[in-house]
Parts: structure tokens; C-alpha cells; sequence
């Protein structure tokens, strides 16, 4: 993403609440990608433009977001919060952070998808649940991380750092964020928008109506075929054609996000608007990216690659995008 910047002229980013330079109150609103540089007045927040808000009541109450909501607006949560189903059980400490984080990947992933031109005022919620691993008296067993009729779930302990480390070593995975999840969930939301031609999906993909649950058991047990690499984006998108089709999405939405950032502090040129320019540009910068991180003693932050076949499923994804888009500005 871009850096924004208050009124004063430093620089914010979009999980700012406050600026560390002038104290100003920050909110970032992810359906326009804006960040809100705001001065008080009263009960009121008001902006540059003299136009008033109050904090979201997630915010104001638990900290738990940085929205805000215009002063006449009759629902009291922010753009992002409303679509909040099913919120953790605060009155559980540890479930506040863990809270916190989901909400701050889950603006990301939003003002990911906004700027390329996708509504998640269609329908999208999430439900953000515990199960008895981390809660013994919830009545869930396990909760799966997932999508089912527009409700995206995550598992609380996806936002605890530590457990997100046991689960990325105990399913092989090179890199698992909640970010991550959430953009592949997303790819899953926006699928039946997305592709109204399935043959030319089956082609790309593979046949979305195969057995789902048969193909997920034959994946946990066998795992990815040999030359899984060649063909699919990571591991896991080899289970199903749906998985792949939704790791591809996140994939773009990761690229996406991550190029605009390096081009706006001038680490690369700004690519072409074509999507093989920019893949082109992405797995130019990657490499140095991944040096940089081992420099510094950590992981490869994009431990993929990105071969002929692959490039072709995200140029599908980005084309099904731009056509969604071109179409419903036509409507």
C-alpha cells in the first residue's frame, strides 16, 4: 500500500490510530483506501474539509479498529466492523490482541480488494470463532478456517503468533498470515462473481464441481503430487481446483499490494498496467526481497514460485477481475 500522511506532512500507514508527530487522531477507511488526519472538536473528529465524525464503537470502546463513521451516520460501526458477524469473546483477555489483529488484516484485505474494483457490500460477513483448543467450554471441537455463502470464518488462533507458527510447521507450509487467509477467502467470495464462463475455468483450473471433500481427504493424506511446483502456486492450491483458483487470488492481491508499496518508495519502477508486466516486475523484486529478510536473519517472506503455468492462472484471475469490473461500470 501507499503511505499516507496528516495534515502536518508525516507519514501514516493504514493501522495508524494517532499520529506520532502532531498527536492528531488517524482513522483509515479501507472501502476508498483513505486515510483521515482528524482534529477534535468536542464529541466531534473533524477533518480537513470540515467534515465531522465520532470513532467506531469497536474503537471507542475496545480499541479494536481504527474507523471512524460520519457524525450523521445512524449505524454506530465503521465501514469495515459492520461486517462483522460473530466477534471474539472479549472478555477474554487474550482474545482483545487477537481481535485487534484480525481487524487490522481484515482492512488490508478490504482496501485490497476496493482498489481493484470488487464490493464486499455484497454480501460479505465473517465470523471470528474459538474452538475448545482455545476455549474448553466453547461448544466447537474445531473450527476450520473458511468460506460457506458469503460468511468468511477464522479461527481466533489464527491471530495468535505463536499458534500460527505450530500450524505452519505442522502442515509443511512456508508462509501462513492471517492476511493470507483472509485474501483467500476473499478469492473464494468473489468466485461466483467472478467467473460466469466455467469451461474456460475448467480449462485453467481444472472441474470446480469435482468432489470437494473427497479431493481435500486425498490431499491430507497423499499430499501434493511431485511436480506440484511446476504447476500450482503453493502446496495446497494442488488440492482442488477451487483452492487453486483462490490461492491464485490471494497471490495477485499479495502481489498487488507489495509492488504498489515498492514503487511508492521507489525500490522499483512503476510496472506496466499489464498483469504479465507487473508478474514480470514481481518476480524481479522478490528475489532481492527474500535476500533482504535473510540478512536480517528471518524467513523468505515470498517462498514461491512463479513458473509459465502459473503466471497464466493469475493472468486468468486478473483478467476475470477486470472483466467483472468493466462490466459492472457498464451496468
Amino acid at each position: 500500500m501507499i503511505p499516507y500522511q496528516c495534515q502536518c506532512g508525516q507519514p501514516l500507514f493504514c493501522e495508524n490510530t494517532r499520529c506520532g508527530a502532531c498527536g492528531r487522531d488517524t482513522a483509515f477507511e479501507p472501502l476508498t483506501n483513505t486515510m483521515l488526519s482528524l482534529d477534535r472538536n468536542g464529541e466531534d473528529w473533524v477533518d480537513v474539509n470540515g467534515r465531522t465524525y465520532r470513532p467506531c464503537a469497536n474503537r471507542r470502546e475496545y480499541n479494536a479498529c481504527n474507523g471512524v463513521v460520519d457524525r450523521y451516520d445512524e449505524n454506530s460501526l465503521c465501514s469495515g466492523c459492520r461486517l462483522n458477524r460473530t466477534i471474539p469473546m472479549i472478555n477474554r483477555s487474550e482474545n482483545l490482541l487477537r481481535w485487534k489483529r484480525l481487524e487490522a488484516a481484515k482492512r488490508r484485505m478490504i482496501a485490497g480488494v476496493s482498489k481493484l474494483g470488487l464490493n464486499v457490500n455484497t454480501g460479505m460477513r465473517f465470523d471470528f470463532l474459538e474452538d475448545r483448543r482455545s476455549h474448553p467450554e466453547v461448544q466447537e471441537h474445531f473450527v476450520a478456517t473458511g468460506h460457506k455463502d458469503g460468511v468468511i470464518t477464522v479461527n481466533v488462533l489464527e491471530a495468535d503468533e505463536l499458534e500460527l507458527v505450530k500450524q505452519r510447521e505442522m502442515m509443511g507450509e512456508r508462509y501462513r498470515t492471517v492476511l493470507g487467509h483472509l485474501r483467500h477467502e476473499a478469492g473464494h467470495f468473489f468466485y461466483p462473481a467472478l467467473i460466469g464462463n466455467v469451461d474456460a475455468f475448467r480449462a485453467r483450473f481444472g472441474d470446480p464441481f469435482a468432489d470437494y471433500g473427497a479431493a481435500l481427504s486425498r490431499y491430507y493424506e497423499a499430499g501434493p503430487p511431485e511436480n506440484w511446483q511446476a504447476l500450482y502456486i503453493s502446496r495446497y492450491a494442488s488440492s482442488h481446483p477451487l483452492e487453486d483458483w483462490a490461492e491464485c487470488f490471494a497471490h495477485l492481491l499479495h502481489i498487488e499490494d507489495t509492488l504498489e508499496t515498492a514503487v511508492s518508495y521507489g525500490f522499483v519502477d512503476e510496472p506496466g498496467k499489464d498483469t504479465r508486466d507487473k508478474l514480470q516486475t514481481w518476480a524481479r523484486f522478490a528475489v532481492p526481497l527474500n535476500e533482504l529478510s535473510r540478512s536480517l536473519g528471518q524467513r523468505d517472506p515470498y517462498p514461491f514460485i512463479l513458473t509459465e503455468t502459473v503466471i497464466q492462472k493469475l493472468q486468468f484471475v486478473a483478467d476475470a477481475i477486470t472483466a467483472y469490473r468493466d462490466n459492472t461500470a457498464a451496468a
